[in-house]
């Protein structure tokens, strides 16, 4: 499937924003912590989603899907503690699993876990983390088998702050012996989130939103209903889209407390919006200014919104340095955005120099992950001409019917194989 998007036209309405998908995996993975059936509000229809649910599928649970985001999940009967080895592959975030699936079952098959390009990151710091609670890991051509009798509560300081293992860790601790203290964890509010509502079902956690949480280990857990909360990425990626196509923009359902220091950033550039409770108005601006941009762990400029800037510091007056400090090999669209006209200098795999304003065109080119992909949209909606946009699979992973909202706004915008 590909993207046929024919750009220069100025977005003109309201987009909502959808639930956090970096939360609603957490939280279809908390549903094996619980005997009881969990209900989980505002999960987004994305192809992620639908990879974790296939694979919680295939380990037993019980799958009941309304038509408002809402689903109803069982684990009760559960007793496979496999993971498979054909869908696991194709979704990094599986590995969150395997810390509510100790807490419960005190054992667990990992194959080796896969993602996008960005996402193929070694899984160090889980086994690190699971061994000082307790937990024996043997490694094979299969993958990796995980055992314990008990999970111990310990004190575990993360090398490199890692969101993903801080939810992961944090979920099997809640029902293991004893208290563990998790140091340089992520700060992310997604985590807070989530020990919030793991909280409400009888959990003791302190410390979460902070670099030190505190989990003292409870005997059981009661399931409530969690509500998922907005996609501060989504909310961030439209607010961006729409100051590089000088737009009058409405993103409602979002929490713009969540996007401080992107906002701030926008305000550097030049960007106006005024900002509500639940939504952030972006308006048209004239006379943008280059700037440097950093990445950083939250609540710093989120490494999931450093490629749709990008494409608006080619549409910006001056020179701008672009440093990715998260991951490396996440510039390596710039190729991409050169191709369409931008004047970027890749000064090395975390570093590059953007020049501006540049006339982008249309040429057809690829998504290599969700969030350069969503630049790559971002970038034809600029360009002159038509643009093709394929391995549109990798932007289905994380946003929700893309090209129907953006017809909404007016954008000439269509899906063919």
């Amino acid at each position: 499937m590909k993207f046929i998007i024919n750009g220069g036209k100025k977005l003109k309405g309201e987009i909502a924003v959808g639930g956090a998908k970096n939360l609603a995996l957490k939280a279809l993975a908390a549903s094996f912590l619980f005997k009881q059936e969990i209900v989980i509000n505002n999960i987004p229809d994305i192809e992620d989603i639908k990879q974790m649910l296939e694979i919680i599928k295939d380990l037993g649970a019980k799958v009941e899907k309304n038509d408002n985001h809402q689903y109803k999940i069982s684990t009760k009967n559960v007793s496979k503690t496999t993971l498979s080895p054909i869908l696991t592959p194709k979704l990094r975030a599986s590995i969150v699993l395997i810390g509510p699936m100790l807490a419960r079952f005190g054992e667990a098959m990992l194959p080796y876990p896969g993602g996008c390009v960005i996402g193929m990151r070694p899984i160090d710091i889980f086994i690190d983390g699971f061994k000082t609670l307790g937990v024996e890991v043997e490694e094979n051509k299969n993958g990796f088998f995980f055992k314990t009798k008990k999970l111990k509560g310990a004190k575990f300081v993360f090398p490199i702050i890692s969101v993903t293992a801080t939810e992961t860790l944090m979920m099997a601790a809640t029902l293991a012996k004893g208290k563990t203290t998790l140091i340089n964890a992520a700060c992310e509010p997604e985590i807070s989130t989530l020990a919030d509502y793991l909280n409400s079902c009888g959990a003791k956690i302190s410390g979460a939103g902070t670099s030190t949480i505190i989990i003292e280990g409870v005997n059981k857990l009661s399931a409530n209903v969690f509500n998922i909360i907005p996609d501060r990425i989504e909310a961030g990626t439209f607010a961006i889209m729409a100051a590089t196509t000088k737009s009058d923009l409405i993103i409602k359902n979002c929490n713009p407390m969540h996007l401080e220091v992107p906002l701030l950033m926008l305000k550097k550039v030049g960007v106006n919006f005024i900002i509500g409770n639940n939504n952030i108005n972006v308006l048209p601006s004239k006379n943008l200014k280059a700037i440097n941009l950093v990445t950083h762990e939250y609540p710093g400029f989120i490494t999931d919104l450093q490629a749709p800037f990008t494409v608006l510091l080619t549409q910006v007056q001056g020179m701008s340095l672009v440093h990715e400090t998260i991951y490396e090999g996440r510039l390596f669209y710039i190729d991409k955005l050169n191709k369409m006209g931008a004047n970027i200098i890749l000064c090395d795999p975390h570093r590059a120099i953007i020049n501006g304003p540049t006339k982008l065109y249309g040429k057809k080119v690829e998504s290599p992950d969700i969030r350069a992909g969503m630049a790559m949209v971002i970038a034809s909606l600029v360009a002159e001409g038509k643009t093709e946009i394929d391995n549109i699979y990798q932007i289905d992973r994380g946003y929700e019917k893309i090209e129907e909202r953006l017809q909404n706004l007016g954008v000439k915008i269509e899906r063919v194989n």
